[in-house]
């Protein structure tokens, strides 16, 4: 075999690879993000969470500028040369591929959250009801607490910065627990790419390269200390979006800070009154009701904000995202990142919130 075939051939190798490996979860779980996986990230969070700007947007203008220019390099021999050239960008993809499996993404095989923590996936409308009532409660008991009164909306003391430190402490209070939920080594970043994630429809991503939580720094700041602590979750090898919606609200919920506890319960309640609007109309305006003003003043702020971005290219952008996460075993796509209800009306079942 040719020198230059090795690389796709590898390319296909991994493929066929990836069709196995999801009949192993256990394995994944055990040698990978319980395994290999905790040593990556720590290296990479070690290495790259003390520099100020983000590493991993950095290097994809970096890589997307070199491919623009060898694209242009190439346009006039390519009917000439295409062979080579297609085995030059089979084999880009096959180090890509590679690295981005073996760094992060090996985690879409683990085993999944609700058989880790022993958590029922069905629930009836009824216990559906019950956790929004409580959640509603909660919510409305928080707000009362820190807004000024029930028709103020709730206005976050702190910078982002801080709130990124101040993640920490839900963490560390959620691995008590549980001590698979324990992060070291703070890695999170304001991403250099927020306008063209709010234009696309996204609170943040994380860098599966370099292991940096990247969150969009233009959003609402009532709602940033559950953003972050959802790409914290991705940090911690969790790439399911509903487990990552759910570990981020049980961080921000852990913490010792009233407006962080404000931000996970506000934001789950949200998930909740979304789910009833499809289910059953007249129980979700019978609810919304109940909830403070000033809440519902959050929400249309959230509102708002998507409102005045909202472009043809967030659809195609989640499009191809919804996509994405179906070819990596998340079959709900788009929609799985509103099935983190499931887990939190049967985690919390008749306990006390």
């Amino acid at each position: 075999m040719k020198q230059k075939h090795i690389l796709p051939v590898f390319l296909f190798v991994q493929i066929i690879f990836l069709q196995v490996i999801p009949f192993f979860p256990d394995h994944v779980e055990r040698y990978y993000s319980m395994g290999l996986y905790p040593y990556i990230a720590s290296f990479s969070r070690n290495t790259f969470g003390s520099i100020p700007f983000s590493i991993g947007d950095f290097i994809y203008f970096i890589l997307i500028i070199y491919m623009f220019k060898w694209l242009w390099n190439k346009r006039k021999t390519w009917k000439l040369q295409w062979k080579n050239n297609t085995l030059h960008i089979l084999s880009s993809l096959s180090i890509f591929y590679f690295m981005f499996h073996l760094l992060w993404a090996m985690n879409y095989y683990r085993q999944p959250l609700f058989e880790k923590m022993a958590i029922q996936r069905d629930y009836s409308d009824q216990e559906l009801l019950q956790f929004t009532r409580k959640l509603i409660s909660k919510t409305n008991a928080i707000h009362s607490t820190i807004a000024e009164n029930k028709n103020a909306k709730v206005v976050f003391p702190y910078s982002q910065d801080q709130a990124f430190q101040m993640n920490l402490n839900g963490y560390k209070n959620l691995s008590n627990r549980y001590p698979f939920f324990s992060y070291t080594n703070l890695s999170a970043k304001k991403s250099l790419i927020s306008l063209p994630l709010t234009y696309m429809g996204f609170g943040g991503y994380l860098n599966p390269f370099t292991n940096e939580a990247q969150v969009n720094y233009l959003g609402p700041m009532y709602n940033f200390p559950t953003t972050t602590c959802h790409e914290m979750a991705h940090q911690l090898g969790f790439a399911s979006e509903t487990e990552c919606n759910f570990i981020g609200f049980l961080a921000s919920v852990k913490n010792d800070n009233l407006y962080f506890k404000y931000s996970g319960y506000s934001f789950a309640l949200r998930y909740c009154l979304g789910n009833w609007e499809m289910r059953n109309k007249a129980i979700f305006d019978q609810l919304l009701k109940t909830v403070h003003p000033g809440i519902l003043k959050n929400y249309k702020e959230s509102k708002d904000f998507r409102a005045e971005y909202e472009t043809a290219l967030e659809t195609g952008f989640h499009l191809f995202y919804d996509n994405f996460l179906k070819l990596n075993q998340q079959k709900d796509g788009m929609e799985s990142y509103s099935k983190f209800v499931n887990l939190m009306v049967n985690y919390y079942g008749k306990k006390k919130l």
